[in-house]
């Protein structure tokens, strides 16, 4: 893979938590690049590392060792302060819980990121685009409780997209929809992977999700297994 198009490299990442005098190694030695434009998803049980690594990528942690670069920026060295100019400038998220501020309109919701980051001007119009772009252009005005689980998560979405991040982590995406739901919320981002070029990380543990990718790396106690190409 040519260095110029990986939007990700991780190398040789550790990562121990001291749980008393017991030593838990959550990560050890995990090494793979993500190139620009792919599916990539992250498969494994519950305790294999995948959400520690979903931790690292989302720069919401920092590893033990080794080192991590997203578009070329080395953040496993980066202070708290610069780790979260990073997750607003260059991740969006999309969790299985939604994450939307309950009183807050769908438009006040996709705007937010644009408020952390500074952005002043034009905030409602491209807020009001992003959320037509995923089809929610008549409920820009509703609140989370007055639209059903996709519709939130379109909303998620929406809000994943709005400051053109180099990649969307999403994570366990479908997993608090229906299948007809979570059908129509995969079918979205891999139309924005399509349309946009978006770098697509999915960590989940369910195959149907799974089966979109372009690759898949599987991960069981604190390292990789294997890797699947799929396409």
């Amino acid at each position: 893979m040519d260095q110029q198009d990986q939007v990700i490299q991780v190398n040789d990442l550790t990562k121990v938590y001291q749980m008393g005098e017991i030593e838990v190694h959550a990560l050890r030695g995990v090494s793979f690049s993500v190139r620009q434009g792919e599916i990539l998803a992250i498969m494994g049980p519950s305790g294999s590392g995948k959400s520690t690594l979903m931790n690292m990528l989302g720069c919401l942690d920092v590893p033990t060792s080794g080192d991590y670069h997203l578009e070329g920026e080395l953040v496993s060295s980066l202070n708290d302060d610069q780790l979260a100019l990073v997750r607003n400038r260059k991740i969006g998220f999309v969790f299985q819980t939604f994450n939307l501020l309950p009183r807050a309109t769908a438009l006040a919701n996709v705007e937010l990121p644009l408020r952390y980051a500074g952005k002043n001007g034009n905030r409602k119009q491209l807020a009001q685009e992003a959320l037509e772009s995923v089809g929610l252009g008549d409920r820009i005005h509703h609140k989370p409780n007055e639209l059903s689980g996709g519709q939130q998560q379109r909303v998620a979405i929406a809000r994943a997209l709005i400051n053109d991040p180099a990649i969307i982590l999403a994570d366990e995406p479908t997993g608090n929809l229906d299948t007809k739901s979570g059908e129509e919320i995969m079918d979205l981002l891999l139309d924005l992977n399509h349309t946009k070029g978006t770098t697509l990380l999915i960590v989940t543990h369910d195959p149907e999700a799974a089966a979109v990718a372009e690759r898949i790396i599987r991960i069981r106690d604190g390292r990789i297994e294997g890797q699947e190409v799929r396409q």
